[in-house]
């Protein structure tokens, strides 16, 4: 009995050592592990490495390290960037930049203001304005056009302005990887050495013509057609308040803005016809084929860039669906992660609502080397974003599908029946302007905006008495407006897009968030 005794005294004060043991050795290891943290952090390691300081990498790269994060920009060429897209800022875009507290980049800069659109179209001309007296908007509703570089100069000063970003000149070559989890990214900096940057957290921001993003994702771009466009020097718009929409042929043209002396003019061409730039083609086929189609009030403008041998650019307008990576420790943003016809020049807004949820749902973390809460931090911002993304995405395709030219009579009574109801005032015009606007990112509005125009393009149509032949082409129109959406709605979701479950939590990232 006495040898059971100390048997069973010998194993619990066996077990009580190994247990203050066990919990003094677990706290040793915090204290350390926590003490390395700090060593690296005061040796000036990185928490968010970010790839590209383009207009989303520096605004990224401000917000951050305004939360307190130590942040690496990392960017191929810091010289102004010539660029003929985002040069139009709608007013959710001004909202989002205002609530990042970077609404001051606009300054200085001969950024003008914009308070809608004028459209044209068989010598008819309405002026579709946005919404002044929107409840659900809290803010100025206008937009701005600008020069692209000359802004996104502006926020990679701001950005550079805070101790805690370093921005980088350098080529990022690969991203360092370690068992799925990204650690990092390896480049060449601006003294052409290789070397190393590693956080533990990496932010893909680098545009269109991302490389990295074929390492992360497994979505495509698709070419839709080409952008082209040239500047008109020392020249002001009679209207220089709106952006002067053509519906012209074969697509649309566009005047707006873009400093207090010069003009974008720009026109949208598909690949197979597609004059030579080179060979002076381009600028024949914009005199000879688009110049008289443009108002005469406009004409001039038109034709005096191109008369002075303007600079002219093609880029391409590519669509992409978003898609998040099985990768821990990396997220893709801006055109690298999500591309949507630039028709409805909403790219910029998208970009800068996607910063502000993110940044609102990094806040809560001290630690972002925690691969598996970032991941869940980073699921939840793909979900949140939906409103917003699936509204601009969905408006994008379709009105660029409108503004098309043709002979087949269904699309033309599409076409025709956008101008109406986008130029017929009221409720329809300030509808459809809040969607463009991004003062209203609710899918289910814009769907009922899709469903009005359709009903009303096939009443046009019907129009004086649905004959035969006009009801074929009426049931024809009918599966053109499917086509626009059921894709969408694939891509985007259902749920999303008919039952919108995080418009609340979308609305509350963007309302709560501070403004600096």
């Amino acid at each position: 009995m006495a040898f059971t005794h100390v048997c069973l005294w010998t194993v619990l004060a066996f077990a009580l050592t190994w247990t203050v043991l066990y919990v003094t050795n677990r706290k040793k290891k915090a204290t350390e592990l926590a003490d390395a943290a700090a060593e690296e952090r005061r040796d000036g390691a990185s928490d968010v490495i970010i790839v590209g300081a383009g207009v989303g990498g520096s605004a990224l790269a401000y917000a951050l390290a305004k939360d307190g994060r130590r942040v690496h920009v990392i960017e191929r060429d810091m010289r102004e960037p010539e660029r003929m897209m985002g040069e139009f800022m709608q007013p959710g875009g001004r909202f989002m930049l205002s609530q990042l507290g970077l609404q001051d980049c606009l300054d200085g800069i001969d950024a003008q203001k914009a308070t809608g659109m004028a459209v044209y179209k068989d010598g008819k001309e309405a002026v579709a304005s946005f919404p002044v007296d929107n409840n659900n908007f809290p803010y100025d509703p206008s937009a701005r056009s600008f020069h692209n570089g000359r802004f996104v100069q502006s926020l990679r000063q701001k950005a550079s302005s805070l101790p805690s970003v370093r921005l980088e000149e350098g080529t990022v070559k690969s991203l360092i990887e370690e068992k799925g989890v990204i650690k990092g990214v390896t480049y060449k900096n601006k003294a052409g050495e290789e070397t190393t940057a590693l956080a533990p957290l990496t932010v893909v921001c680098d545009g269109c013509y991302s490389n990295l993003r074929r390492s992360l994702n497994d979505n495509n771009a698709e070419v839709l057609s080409y952008q082209v466009g040239y500047i008109s020097k020392n020249c002001r718009l009679d209207d220089p308040e709106n952006l002067h929409l053509i519906m012209s042929k074969p697509s649309s043209i566009m005047l707006y803005q873009i400093s207090s002396t010069d003009v974008r003019c720009g026109f949208e061409l598909f690949p197979d016809n597609f004059p030579s730039i080179a060979k002076g083609e381009m600028a024949t086929f914009a005199k000879n084929t688009l110049a008289p189609q443009v108002p005469p009030k406009l004409r001039k403008i038109f034709l005096k860039g191109l008369d002075e041998g303007a600079h002219i650019k093609a880029v391409p307008a590519k669509r992409m669906t978003a898609t998040l990576s099985n990768k821990k420790g990396v997220i893709v943003l801006g055109d690298a992660f999500n591309m949507r016809h630039p028709s409805v020049a909403a790219g910029m807004m998208v970009l800068l609502s996607d910063i502000l949820i993110l940044r609102r749902l990094l806040q809560p973390l001290s630690n972002l080397g925690d691969a598996n809460k970032v991941s869940e931090v980073i699921k939840s911002f793909y979900s949140i974003r939906k409103p917003m993304s699936a509204t601009v995405n969905t408006l994008g395709t379709a009105f660029s599908q409108v503004l098309i030219a043709s002979t087949d009579e269904a699309k033309e009574a599409m076409r025709q029946g956008c101008y109406d109801y986008l130029c017929s005032g009221g409720f329809r015009t300030s509808g459809m302007m809040a969607l463009l606007g991004g003062m209203n990112p609710r899918p289910i509005s814009l769907i009922y905006h899709l469903c009005a125009i359709t009903l009303h393009s096939i009443g046009h149509l019907l129009s004086p008495f649905p004959s035969p032949i006009r009801i074929w082409h009426s049931l024809r129109l009918f599966g053109l407006a499917t086509k626009m959406l059921v894709p969408h709605l694939k891509a985007e979701g259902v749920s999303q897009m008919l039952f919108p479950a995080n418009a609340a939590a979308y609305r509350k990232s963007y309302m709560a968030a501070s403004v600096f």
